[in-house]
């Protein structure tokens, strides 16, 4: 009954003496949590008893006939929530999407969230658990964090049948003519494990293949998991599957999975999983949670699906993108939204004292002692994140997700900040106090998205070549001069322009800062943007840019968070979180 939501200091009001809640970490409460059936969930939505693919009494999928029985039905208000660049600090991003989400229905909105399924890969290394926190949570918590319903093990089955399809097609003749030196699909596991960054496989003999080099990236940088999270239904589903890309012939023709016949059981392979995910927050409010790209390497958004599905449901529907703006809202707004007609209403940025302290260059043992010059000089971050936000045409609002420690002061310097962008900045209380602790931020929230500010448009046009895509993103978003690429990576992108010049970019990029340095954190501007690798997504429909130093397999930490994570006596998991 004493720790701290695995962050140093509980965000709750330094005005009260004492907590009006126990100090409970995250799995505690949540184990307290009075949960309702699904069935009675789905119900505030309109959602019919039979539309529900029930697993278990508290967690279900919503049927695809339901879902197409919704079209033409009316939108509500899309709001995103994002972040600045985080910092070992936290930020609280999907603490708030929860808490905003519950907030709007405090007010009598008709709301719910939507937020992306947490991978294994940070729940057993550095992150722990990815539900919310505090008592803006999503739950059951446990059920959520590990295998859910299934979803991630069906898209890493998926995509590790086209692998398994690729050299077995070898192996029996290559009737395709695959060079196997231009193979470029690799294999995924949810989990972080950097041994299988690169191996060489088929090793024994003939009976086990032909030798070649290969390596495994984590499921949630998978271009199955990128197709999963923006296709449309079944038909879009297996369209994008049978588009993808493995790999090249000695003439430099594509071979697609469509050609290797490994379209078809993919799709089986997702068919289930592609239903959204219904389950609810501490407060009994409906919440979508589907997908799951990682923003740094990957889209970073939740699924198409289950936010066109929430927005036909509900007059206000909150969503988030992965890490700072820089990355997931950019991502957002030029990929999913591109893609799938969304238009955004407003886009809240959730920031800390704590993390500015950081960006203004506050060493993390020192963040509990009060600095209102760092926080100003770490404002920086958030003044670029709120003009980034306002390039897309979404009106931006500044989310304080507040900490014991912060003082007044530092809280006044933040709003200053937010004042002097154009913009305003709520103090929001919802880790320690729920709905009740972010109920001004849901009443301006509510008042931005009706008022039609929001003009959303990309970034960048689809004609413009795929070089100044990625300059534009670079010199826009990140501040940067210029980008720079090595002569392959330069006629890589001549390549891919001949046919897939028309494609979105998608950057892979250090989530910690602007720049690809993770340690220049803050607002840096005039550095350049190395480009190391170009990957094509031809089933997802972008271009994945790989710069800097980015791995598209994390490594665990040298104290994993899977030391902690246990069950007790009682049969319940502990340390998740």
């Amino acid at each position: 009954m004493t720790t701290f939501n695995k962050k140093e200091e509980a965000n709750v009001n330094p005005q009260i003496s004492t907590p009006a809640k126990p100090l409970l970490s995250d799995i505690e409460i949540a184990h307290e949590a009075a949960m309702k059936p699904i069935a009675e969930i789905g119900g505030k939505l309109g959602i019919p008893g039979d539309a529900l693919l029930q697993y278990g009494p508290t967690k279900a999928k919503v049927s695809m006939a339901y879902i197409q029985s919704l079209e033409g039905r009316q939108n509500g208000k899309l709001i995103l929530v994002t972040a600045i660049s985080p910092t070992p600090a936290g930020e609280g991003k999907t603490t708030t999407t929860v808490g905003l989400g519950d907030g709007l229905n405090r007010i009598g909105k008709k709301a719910m969230s939507c937020l992306r399924e947490p991978s294994l890969g940070p729940c057993f290394g550095m992150k722990g658990g990815a539900a919310g926190g505090g008592y803006a949570q999503v739950v059951p918590m446990e059920d959520i964090n590990l295998h859910f319903t299934g979803d991630f093990h069906a898209i890493t089955s998926a995509h590790n049948l086209l692998a398994a399809l690729i050299d077995n097609h070898i192996h029996w003749g290559n009737a395709l003519g695959l060079d196997s030196r231009r193979i470029t699909w690799r294999r995924v596991m949810d989990m972080n494990d950097r041994a299988l960054r690169s191996i060489t496989h088929s090793l024994g003999g003939v009976a086990n293949g032909f030798p070649r080099e290969d390596g495994f990236d984590i499921t949630v940088a998978s271009e199955v998991m990128a197709i999963f999270c923006l296709a449309t239904d079944l038909n879009d589903l297996k369209r994008r599957i049978g588009n993808i890309v493995i790999g090249y012939t000695r003439e430099r023709e594509p071979v697609t999975a469509r050609q290797l016949s490994g379209d078809g059981a993919m799709a089986v392979l997702l068919k289930d999983a592609l239903l959204p995910n219904l389950v609810q927050t501490l407060e009994n409010n409906p919440v979508f949670v589907h997908g799951g790209p990682f923003a740094n390497i990957a889209h970073g958004c939740n699924s198409v699906l289950a936010t066109q599905t929430a927005l036909r449901l509900c007059d206000y529907v909150v969503t988030e993108a992965g890490f700072g703006a820089d990355l997931g809202a950019e991502k957002f707004f030029d990929i999913k939204c591109r893609k799938a007609g969304l238009q955004p209403s407003a886009a809240v940025i959730v920031a800390t004292v704590r993390a500015l302290k950081m960006h203004g260059g506050v060493a993390k043992d020192d963040l509990k002692r009060e600095d209102v010059q760092a926080v100003q000089r770490g404002c920086a971050n958030m003044r670029r994140h709120i003009d980034n936000v306002r390039k897309f045409g979404v009106p931006p609002i500044v989310a304080i997700n507040r900490f014991i420690t912060d003082t007044d002061a530092e809280l006044q310097a933040v709003i200053q900040a937010a004042q002097d962008a154009g913009t305003r900045a709520f103090v929001c209380n919802h880790w320690a106090e729920g709905s009740a602790g972010i109920e001004a931020l849901a009443r301006h929230v509510v008042e931005v998205a009706d008022s039609g500010q929001a003009n959303f448009k990309p970034l960048y046009p689809d004609a413009m070549p795929l070089w100044e895509k990625v300059r534009t993103i670079a010199t826009d978003i990140y501040g940067a001069s210029d980008i720079t690429a090595d002569g392959p990576a330069r006629k890589r992108f001549a390549e891919l322009q001949a046919d897939y010049g028309h494609l979105p970019v998608c950057m892979a990029k250090t989530q910690y800062s602007f720049s690809t340095d993770p340690t220049l954190l803050g607002a840096p501007s005039g550095h350049v943007v190395p480009i190391r690798e170009l990957r094509l997504s031809a089933g997802a429909e972008f271009i994945v840019v790989i710069t800097g130093d980015i791995m598209t397999m994390p490594g665990l930490p040298k104290v994993p968070s899977a030391n902690s994570i246990r069950l007790n006596e009682m049969g319940r998991i502990e340390g998740l979180f």
